[in-house]
């Protein structure tokens, strides 16, 4: 089973780390002050889960099962999903075996990769074999909007990304580059999500959210880039305890 960690008792929140990244990343948040359940997962292949999944084709659904189990094995029916970037995807795919009540998108979207995009997975997932530790070494600073604020910050998200094997890097990569698109759930059901979306974040632009999900509720914070729980961490924690 994953790695997990619980705490709090109240309204359930199951939160999903990103790429590269482990349920550590919450840190940056003082969720204890939800007054909630929060519930902490290390994704397959990240922090302390191991990656055991054997079939020839990577894919977001097989991490999807292995949460379910965890939130099953705790009884949990009812619960919002917080997910950050990879986590969202995750958490798109966990909404199709445990219904969840919202799915919070942070730094994330609903649709799947473009061309262009799926190309770059495959040479991600190259580079984890080739060049792992230069690959996180440029990777991870190009995410923040202002990373000379974060060095820190920075130099800690590497030294734990440099823990994870190639093969669970390439492993994520070719999940996220396989995943499907949801964009019609998403506007089929408005009231089920949420985004929060850094105005600096390099990888989806806040004109590309507005004009593919309208009428889906959307908050912008100014002086983010994609790791807004580090970036605009009290702006974030306000967004989570008005759903709490």
């Amino acid at each position: 089973m994953l790695h997990y960690r619980s705490f709090g008792e109240g309204k359930t929140f199951v939160f999903l780390h990103g790429f590269l990244e482990s349920s550590s990343m919450w840190s940056h948040l003082d969720l204890a002050a939800l007054h909630a359940r929060c519930v902490l997962i290390d994704l397959p292949g990240h922090g302390q889960s191991p990656l055991t999944d054997t079939a020839e084709i990577p894919s977001i659904r097989f991490m999807a099962e292995e949460v379910v189990k965890v939130l099953k094995s705790l009884h949990i029916s009812q619960y919002t999903l917080v997910g950050h970037s990879l986590g969202a995807y995750v958490g798109l795919e966990v909404g199709q075996l445990l219904p969840y009540q919202k799915l919070i998108f942070l730094n994330s979207n609903c649709w799947n990769d473009d061309d262009q995009k799926r190309r770059d997975r495959l040479r991600v997932a190259d580079l984890a074999y080739s060049a792992k530790k230069h690959f996180i070494r440029e990777a991870i600073p190009a995410l923040f909007g202002r990373p000379n604020d974060f060095q820190t910050e920075i130099k800690e998200l590497v030294s734990e990304a440099n823990h994870m094997t190639a093969d669970a890097i390439a492993y994520a990569a070719l999940a996220m580059r396989e995943r499907k698109d949801f964009t019609g759930e998403v506007l089929t059901n408005p009231a089920k999500y949420m985004f929060i979306h850094g105005i600096l974040d390099p990888l989806v632009s806040r004109e590309q959210l507005m004009s593919r999900i309208p009428g889906v509720c959307i908050h912008v914070l100014p002086n983010a880039g994609h790791m807004s729980h580090m970036e605009s961490p009290g702006k974030v924690f306000e967004l989570l305890l008005e759903e709490g």
